[in-house]
């Protein structure tokens, strides 16, 4: 199932993309309580006012996200919040198709001066420690080599605790999502702030 939703407010100072899997499409949550909408509240609670679209689509792999980018960037964002990779991990998909995708993704993202904060991911603990290594290294060299903003692990502080997530143990609870919004908050300001400066 595909979400974009533009929020309540049309016409927002910053207009943020959301483009990720069924961690930005919010699987299993009740409508306002998934990643970009937690989001755009935070953000408006300390006065920035944000506009979260929700271009996350379950089950959706960074070749999906790939082959849909020029559809999701039809919202005119003024920055981007790259968060693919988990269901490439979570099939065991080759690290370098990995990288293959959102290298290109990144690429035009660049080539249209949009700001990008890129959301890292682990693999799977039982795929062995090589393929975890070399998976978690395509986030981190990506980040260098296109010069953007870095969450290493989207999941940061939620994965593996059962009263933050929901029964599969995969997607975060409500309160699990509220967790993973204060943890990148610093890191969403200084997207915001790039995207002001780039607009200049």
């Amino acid at each position: 199932m595909i979400f974009l939703t533009l929020g309540p407010v049309a016409h927002a100072e910053i207009r943020i993309l959301g483009l990720g899997d069924s961690l930005m499409a919010g699987y299993g949550l009740p409508p306002g309580d998934g990643f970009p909408d937690q989001l755009q509240n935070a953000l408006r609670a300390t006065g920035i006012d944000a506009e979260v679209v929700n271009a996350g689509v379950s089950g959706d792999t960074s070749a999906g996200g790939r082959a849909r980018l020029d559809w999701a960037l039809a919202s005119n964002p003024h920055a981007v919040i790259l968060e693919l990779g988990a269901n490439d991990g979570l099939r065991g998909l080759e690290p370098a198709e990995t990288r293959r995708n959102l290298d290109a993704i990144l690429t035009t993202l660049d080539e249209k001066g949009l700001p990008v904060l890129l959301a890292g991911m682990l693999a799977p603990p039982n795929l062995g420690q090589e393929y975890g290594a070399e998976f978690e290294a395509v986030f981190r060299e990506l980040a260098e080599k296109h010069a953007v903003l870095f969450y290493p692990f989207f999941l940061d502080g939620v994965v593996g605790d059962p009263a933050l997530n929901q029964k599969d143990g995969i997607h975060p609870t409500r309160e699990g999502v509220a967790i993973i919004v204060k943890r990148i908050m610093p890191r969403v300001k200084e997207l915001i702030s790039k995207s002001k400066t780039a607009a200049r």
